[in-house]
């Protein structure tokens, strides 16, 4: 089984080793992708420790435990990112992440901003951005593979 961020990697091998802190995030990606593999696993921990510090008071263990019991992550798409690599300080990363809660299926469309301080990948904030049309021959919005139209026509 893939990772839950959608890389071609077990979870263990890929976010786990962000999420259990064996390592840190290396890229603004890879800490955007360990951030949402967090909410697919229901890690309030590591979605805090991993906001820059600046941006902890405005969220609380308590509310992200709420929404882990509302909301079904169902897959990620990284769409675009710009620099946060090894040696750079700031980075941004486009992705949409498909969710249902009950019966709606709704994406998460941002592009993230990040700072790397202390050699540690840390998210900011993010301009929130229209939802993405998807088309019949795109892939499905609930991580299976399949184009839209066998998964999901309607």
């Amino acid at each position: 089984m893939n990772c839950y961020c959608g890389e071609d990697l077990a979870f263990r091998d890929c976010c786990d080793r962000y999420i259990s802190g064996s390592q840190l995030a290396p890229t603004a990606v890879a800490l955007m992708r360990s951030r949402y593999s967090a909410f697919k696993v229901g890690n309030a921990d590591y979605l805090l420790a991993s906001l820059h510090p600046s941006k902890r008071a405005s969220e609380s263990l308590e509310s992200l435990e709420q929404s882990f019991a509302n909301t079904q992550w169902c897959s990620l798409r990284v769409l675009a990112h710009r620099n946060g690599q090894y040696g750079q300080t700031v980075g941004e990363v486009e992705f949409v992440a498909f969710y249902r809660s009950g019966e709606e299926i709704g994406q998460l469309h941002e592009r993230s901003r990040f700072v790397c301080e202390n050699n540690q990948w840390l998210y900011c904030d993010g301009d929130m951005l229209p939802a993405l049309k998807l088309g019949r021959n795109d892939e499905c919005w609930c991580g299976s593979g399949l184009k839209l139209k066998k998964c999901h026509p309607d």
